[in-house]
């Protein structure tokens, strides 16, 4: 973000988050989360006014526009509370416990989200963005403050008596659930919830505004390749199709953009997260595996380009995201006017891009930002046919399209950009790797593999803390804030995906470290399943366990994923007892609404089974090994895991971290393949056909 150049600032000055730098410079006397807004709020004896957002959050920076840079709100704010701000992707424990409280008090939530607290900490009145004064029935700041302040002097009693409510609320959530049985048959209703929020017509679920959520769409593939159930498979495929082809995708630069606003996916909001790249392009990647589509091929090596050119750093790590706003106009970076167009490509070239990617000479896109109309880049033809309406052959039209947005990305490049969050998130990393290492092995692709490679290194070394744990942040040469279980299940799902796509066992090693140090400080032995803290260390009021899939999936689900797999590549059955007892704590909640715990269900989906564990004894380089492994790597099995034992340099490692491979081994000196499906294994094999016929049966 660099320097922050004013004469005036606050403490948040002194802080590592870009978002809580960009509140630096406003009146607002705003603490950042901790101990000294505590004390400040006893001694005072004032409320605290809590603000959570995120650096990329357009109604954050409204809602800082209109009122936190005001010197009249923010006088009423420093006299009436200790104001707090906290960045919802540094502090995710404290933004999932509040945000509890906002649901459970007003019936939704968003960011901003605004809390207000007694001095330790306990909520009485939550809600997100409010305008300066009072309009059409939503309160002002101003007078919410005035009415506040007021009801803390005359009311006080009232006040702390809906803070104990909520308090005990959120308590009563956090113990809800233990002992259930999970039914296979939730798969089914999982599907079926899935297809009644299914929008036909334009592909994904529900209404505007509509999010891309990749994880129902990697539970219906596993649904559709456990039963053919060919609806699963058409769901993934139309959904896939229309965001690619709508304005939900960067057409020019690559990439996704957070949501669609409307349900065709043409509006987008013009902000980028980089946990939504690493999730699409698992989904993406998938896609292609199950059906061997190009145009899921092409859109995954274009989020890579996009990953690599625009969010990598220097050190292996990638940024958090991009803002929607640029010069203060939300997707300003991202539209065009036709002259615009016309100034930057040749006659034939603006031919085709205004036909292939619907542009207008009025522009396609009004709203309250743009009156005059500009143009936003989508699709609704395909290139050959745009090719056939011009008269111009298909591959010089393929020609034309590559050095058409080359042109037009060189020219947007010149423009002012949209913020950057340069911060790297240690949970949002570990997705990433987790896609960056599939796509590398699903693609053979050793550029891939190399960039999956130093995110794991970058993440293994500079986020590893003293006591074998983790930090969550990085930014400008410092790693702070002790992890959270995302980090260290999101990470781990990355080393699982690079050890089955190097066969390097530091990785598989790393990942049983994980999970070891999250069952001796995360786990909770009493009920099961996996607190969001550490038991080690400073605490928010109660300690939450989470299971909701939304944005981003939980720590839980993707934990119980770990765990099976971990389970069936070491043979450790105490492994799977573990993520039994995650499925018993959070069954009762699963069994009553699968459709919002699909990465619960991809999970169940691989517990259920049947499984298949295949172990290659062989060298590598040598035909027969690399047309195995090669095979196994380019299918769609999501119940498969895959290890493999050198015999020209025996790795004591493996057989080590996997017992149940020390008696396997190379018959005659000859590649050989173990197939076993749930731990009952087949012969072995040498013979590659043979091979290729038990692997797909």
């Amino acid at each position: 973000m660099g320097s922050i150049k004013s004469k005036t600032l606050n403490r948040l000055a002194k802080e590592k988050s870009p978002y809580l730098r960009q509140h630096a410079t406003n009146p607002v006397d705003w603490y950042p989360w901790g101990k000294e807004a505590f004390a400040a709020a006893k001694t005072e004896d004032k409320p605290i006014f809590l603000s959570i957002g995120y650096s990329t959050c357009h109604w954050c920076h409204v809602m800082e526009r209109e009122s936190f840079s005001d010197p009249e709100v923010a006088t009423m704010l420093n006299a009436a509370f200790i104001p707090v701000k906290v960045d919802r992707e540094e502090r995710p424990d404290v933004d999932n416990l509040y945000m509890m409280v906002c649901h459970a008090m007003t019936g939704s939530g968003g960011w901003p989200l605004t809390v207000i607290l007694t001095p330790d900490q306990k909520p009485f009145f939550a809600g997100t963005y409010f305008p300066k004064k009072s309009s059409f029935g939503r309160i002002g700041l101003l007078e919410l403050t005035q009415r506040i302040r007021e009801l803390w002097s005359t009311r006080r009693e009232q006040l702390l008596t809906v803070a104990a409510q909520n308090m005990a609320v959120l308590a009563a959530e956090v113990k809800r659930g233990g002992g259930g049985e999970i039914e296979r048959a939730v798969l089914d209703r999982g599907f079926s919830q899935l297809a009644e929020a299914y929008d036909a017509q334009h592909g994904g679920f529900g209404f505007a505004p509509k999010f891309p959520t990749p994880h129902h769409l990697t539970f219906l593939l596993r649904y559709w390749k456990r039963t053919g159930e060919e609806k699963a498979l058409a769901m993934v495929e139309k959904t896939l199709v229309a965001m690619r082809h709508g304005g939900l995708y960067d057409q020019i630069g690559y990439g996704f953009h957070r949501y669609s606003t409307d349900e065709r996916w043409f509006v987008p909001h013009f902000e980028k997260m980089l946990y939504d790249q690493a999730l699409l392009l698992v989904a993406y990647l998938e896609a292609y595996q199950a059906t061997g589509r190009m145009l899921y091929r092409q859109t995954a090596e274009e989020i890579f380009t996009y990953l690599v050119t625009e969010m990598g750093d220097a050190n292996g790590g990638f940024y958090s995201a991009e803002d929607a706003d640029s010069e203060g106009v939300e997707g300003k970076y991202y539209l065009w006017t036709s002259d615009e167009v016309e100034e930057v490509l040749s006659p034939v070239e603006t031919a085709l891009v205004k036909a292939y990617f619907n542009l207008k000479p009025d522009g396609n896109l009004r709203s309250p930002d743009h009156p005059g109309g500009v143009n936003h880049f989508y699709l609704n033809a395909d290139l050959a046919t745009v090719a056939q309406q011009l008269r111009i052959d298909q591959v010089k039209a393929e020609e034309l399209l590559a050095s058409v947005r080359a042109k037009l990305y060189a020219y947007r490049k010149k423009r002012v950009p949209p913020f950057k969050d340069d911060k790297i998130l240690t949970d949002w990393n570990g997705l990433l790797l987790a896609a960056v290492a599939k796509g590398g092995r699903i693609f053979q692709a050793p550029e891939w593999i190399r960039r999956a490679e130093m995110t794991a290194q970058f993440l293994w070394t500079v986020m590893r803390t003293p006591d074998d744990g983790l930090w969550h942040r990085y930014h400008q040469g410092e790693a702070g804030i002790p992890a959270f279980l995302e980090d260290y299940a999101f990470l781990l799902w990355g080393l699982l995906e690079l050890y089955e796509t190097t066969f390097k066992t530091e990785y598989l090693a790393a990942a049983l470290g994980l999970s070891t140090y999250l069952r001796q400080y995360f786990f909770d032995q009493e009920q099961g399943g996996y607190f969001q803290t550490s038991s080690i260390g400073d605490q928010v009021l109660i300690r939450q366990k989470d299971l909701y899939d939304g944005a981003i999936p939980s720590g839980n689900s993707v934990m119980m994923g770990n765990l099976i797999r971990l389970a069936r590549l070491t043979g450790n059955l105490s492994l799977q007892q573990e993520a039994e007892r995650i499925s018993a704590c959070f069954a009762e909640r699963v069994m009553a609404t699968p459709v919002n715990y699909t990465q619960f269900l991809s999970a169940l989906d691989f517990a259920f089974g049947p499984g298949q564990e295949v172990v290659i004894v062989g060298r590598r380089g040598e035909e027969t090994t690399e047309k195995m492994l090669t095979l196994l790597a380019t299918t769609f099995a999501p119940r498969r895991v895959v290890l493999f034992r050198p015999i020209d340099q025996p790795d004591p490692a493996i057989t080590d971290l996997a017992p149940f491979t020390k008696e396997l081994t190379a018959l005659e000196g000859r590649t050989t393949a173990y197939i076993c499906r749930n731990y009952q294994c087949s012969l072995p094999t040498t013979d590659w056909r043979q091979f290729r016929r038990m692997i797909q049966e």
